[in-house]
This record gives structure tokens, C-alpha cells and sequence, in this order.
């Protein structure tokens, strides 16, 4: 089995380049969470990284989270890792950068969204599609109401509706529509960061993010309870998740 993660360094150390690496895919499962979260414990602190730009191997940056692994015997543990690797995103000092072609759905918009700019293929689609399966997405339902307003973010997560790149960019949720989206987020490094101090940039991501990572920190940990203790009780949540997985029509009970 291929390595979950690619990981390398470019402009001599001032950028660190990681790729899911499980196309065509991409889950976020907990094979990929901790290869991401070990590539950040093992650079975020390198003196001159002045970028992360994290992109996937294939025509889809990701499907999503395993959905086996959102089952109620699984889903404590794969929740911890991956909203520990959410939080370290957020609460990064040092720019990320996210690149996305084709889907970028579920858990893998979830960790994208962790990002602070996203470059997006105009024929891309972004979406929270959880609750066609019965559940919600705790970590988006604390970042999509920070990035694109309460109204906007509702709307996405109780609809399960996937927007393209140019809607995504005009909502605010991607900062930049390319045909190319990978060359964009290098374009940007090399015009706007490479030259600069990689110590100054740190400083002045965390005053731009002061109370962000605490905001998000505080919300997640609340809507992760709720996940856990009140949804996964219900039938409706269990009986989805096992219908995805038999491949089978679901009977919802609304109980």
C-alpha cells in the first residue's frame, strides 16, 4: 500500500509541500491523519518555513472521512485525531495553503478549511455531505460559520449541497478560482511570502488569527459532545451510516 502522505521540501526549505497520496479517493482515515499531523509536529517549527501548501495526488483532493470509521464503536477515536489535526491547523503560524481539484467533500473539506487560503479548479466541487448519511460534520460546523457567515453555512450543512469553485470563491470560502490551482498556491508563495522574514510572517499570522484557534478550540469541543453523546444515540445516525455501507436504501425512523 502506497504512503498516505508525500512529503518534501522546495525554495530551499522556505516551503513545505505535503500531498495526499491515496488517489483516487484521498480518505481522511486515520492512516492520513496522523501522517499529516506528524508531518506538521515534525516542520511547523523549522526556522525558515515561510508556507505549507498542501495539495492530492489524482483528480480529487478527497472523498471524505472512512465512513466504517464513523461508526459508533470507531467514531470517539477518529473524531479525537482528527479534530486534534484540525486544531493544529488552525492554530498553525505558519500560512497554509490548500489546493483542490475535483471533489473535496466531508472530512477532507474539514481539514482544507483548517487551511488559511484555498486555490480551487473552477469545475470543483466542495460540500458537507453528512447528513444525507443521518449525521453532521462537527469540525465544519465550527469553521464554515467563521469563514462564510451563519446563513451561508447552514445552508451547507443542513442541505449537504456541493458548491463549485466560482461559488465557493464568492461566498468567501476559497480565497482564489485556477484552472491550475497547484501553480496558483506556488504563484503565491513565490510573490508573496518567499521573500519575506519567515519569523515576521509568524508574528503576523498569529495577530490575524488571535482568537480565531480559541474560538474554534472552544466550539469543537462542545459540538464533538453532541456528536458523541446525543446523535450517535439515535437511530437515524447508525441506520444511515450502515445503509452507505451495505449500499442499500435507508429507512429513516426520525427518531
Amino acid at each position: 500500500m502506497s504512503i498516505p502522505l508525500k512529503t518534501w521540501f522546495e525554495a530551499e526549505g522556505r516551503l513545505l509541500r505535503l500531498r495526499l497520496n491515496r488517489p483516487k479517493a484521498n480518505l481522511i482515515d486515520a492512516a492520513m491523519i496522523a501522517a499529516l499531523d506528524r508531518a506538521l509536529v515534525d516542520h511547523l517549527d523549522s526556522r525558515e518555513l515561510g508556507a505549507i501548501l498542501l495539495d492530492a495526488e489524482g483528480p480529487h483532493f478527497s472523498f471524505g472521512a472512512s465512513v466504517d470509521e464513523h461508526l459508533p464503536e470507531r467514531c470517539a477515536a477518529m473524531l479525537h485525531t482528527l479534530h486534534r489535526l484540525v486544531l493544529r491547523m488552525v492554530d498553525a503560524p505558519v500560512p497554509i495553503l490548500v489546493a483542490i481539484r475535483g471533489q473535496c467533500l466531508g472530512g477532507g473539506l474539514e481539514v482544507a478549511m483548517a487551511g488559511h487560503l484555498l486555490f480551487v479548479a473552477p469545475d470543483a466541487s466542495l460540500g458537507q455531505p453528512e447528513i444525507k448519511l443521518g449525521v453532521f460534520a462537527p469540525a465544519a460546523s465550527c469553521l464554515l460559520p467563521e469563514l462564510v457567515g451563519p446563513a451561508r453555512a447552514l445552508d451547507l450543512l443542513i442541505s449537504g449541497r456541493s458548491l463549485n469553485g466560482a461559488e465557493a470563491a464568492a461566498i468567501g470560502l476559497a480565497y482564489e478560482v485556477a484552472a491550475d490551482p497547484e501553480s496558483a498556491a506556488v504563484a503565491y508563495f513565490e510573490q508573496h511570502l518567499k521573500a519575506k522574514s519567515a519569523s515576521s510572517l509568524r508574528q503576523a499570522v498569529k495577530a490575524a488569527r488571535l482568537d480565531y484557534a480559541g474560538r474554534i478550540e472552544s466550539k469543537l469541543a462542545s459540538v464533538e459532545r453532541l456528536y458523541l453523546d446525543e446523535l450517535m444515540k439515535t437511530h437515524d445516525a447508525v441506520e444511515g451510516l450502515e445503509a452507505f455501507i451495505a449500499k442499500r436504501a435507508v429507512q429513516w425512523m426520525h427518531r
